[in-house]
């Protein structure tokens, strides 16, 4: 692995913000948005990326993938475009811990960056961070799962990596909903580690093999555990169990539409591409993050921005999109606004 020394990095850093002409305006600006690997739920990115510079008039808004989910090729990624004269970054951390070390270089050489999809453990020098409220997210899924299931019966949780601490929330606001039925809904089984191909498909068809009578209801929390839920529900053939998932999958939809899933909670992805290109864009312009801006308080960091979420279900999911676009919308307008001092 040929990775930039961190001396390395810091002179061509140094050499690249010394070389580059002060940018006038904004539109002189060349933004990456990077995830920490291949992964659907970033699909969007791009189409935001690209919207934002033609909006904006940004000179260059780049999506860029990591080949792996690995902390280090994320690193070399950052590493090499901030030498090729990057001014700011858009990243979605590989490791919550691990990636400040990076982005303490950037900010060091006058280069913003900030965490979208998911947050820097604090401290860090990520100027933000803007994702989904996992919380309200898992919380109100379960609460709209326990209303399709007829407010009674036994639940299952299928979860992503159980030592993630979205993970951990998404779990807590799951135990939240159902005690608040006062045990006329009881939680069965908190699956994790299910939000990869491989093991999703053993772990949630094992489950249905071995205890589909039991359950009223399911929720999955992750990308992967939604799609491989609707389908083995569709392969059974059983529009008994109620399921929440999370995202738009075509397959997660397609169940929707004939009666195998109950709904699903939609995130932001685009949005959180779109206005953290806008925002990128202005910190690079010479903008600061305002002292008394109204962050949300997360377990991970101080400066946390809902990106937005909400349910799609039979009744609204030929229009979800236009819901997610006027919310992108609503938190554009007023994004300067609130957090940042030009």
């Amino acid at each position: 692995m040929n990775i930039i020394s961190r001396g390395g990095l810091a002179a061509l850093l140094a050499c690249s913000v010394a070389s580059a002409p002060l940018a006038a305006v904004a539109s002189d600006n060349r933004i990456v948005l990077t995830p920490g690997g291949p992964h659907p739920y970033f699909a969007p990115w791009e189409q935001a990326a690209a919207d934002a510079a033609k909006d904006f008039g940004i000179a260059a808004v780049e999506y860029k993938v990591p080949s792996e989910w690995k902390l280090e090729l994320q690193t070399e990624l950052v590493e090499s475009s901030a030498a090729q004269g990057y001014t700011a970054f858009g990243i979605f951390p590989g490791d919550a811990v691990g990636v400040n070390s990076v982005v303490g270089e950037l900010k060091s050489n006058g280069i913003p960056s900030v965490a979208l999809g998911g947050c820097a453990q604090d401290p860090t020098d990520m100027a933000f961070c803007m994702a989904t409220d996992v919380y309200a997210s898992a919380y109100l899924g379960t609460k709209s799962l326990i209303e399709a299931m007829g407010g009674k019966g036994a639940v299952v949780h299928l979860a992503g990596l159980l030592v993630d601490p979205n993970t951990t929330l998404r779990v807590q606001a799951v135990e939240k909903a159902v005690a608040e039925t006062n045990g006329a809904v009881t939680l069965l089984q908190t699956v994790g580690d299910t939000d990869n191909q491989e093991q999703g498909d053993q772990k949630i068809n094992a489950l249905l093999a071995a205890q589909k009578d039991q359950i009223g209801g399911m929720i999955a929390t992750g990308y992967i555990s939604s799609v491989v839920a609707a389908t083995a529900l569709r392969n059974l053939g059983d529009k008994r169990i109620k399921f929440i998932g999370i995202d738009d999958d075509k397959i997660v939809l397609d169940g929707i539409r004939d009666g195998f899933v109950a709904g699903t909670m939609a995130q932001n992805p685009y949005g959180q591409g779109y206005i953290g290109a806008y925002a990128l864009d202005l910190l690079a312009g010479g903008c600061t993050v305002k002292a008394d801006a109204p962050f949300i308080q997360t377990p991970q960091t101080a400066r946390f921005i809902d990106s937005g979420t909400l349910l799609i279900s039979a009744d609204n999911i030929d229009s979800y999109g236009d819901d997610l676009k006027k919310l992108t919308g609503e938190l554009q307008a007023s994004f300067k606004d609130k957090f940042l001092a030009c």
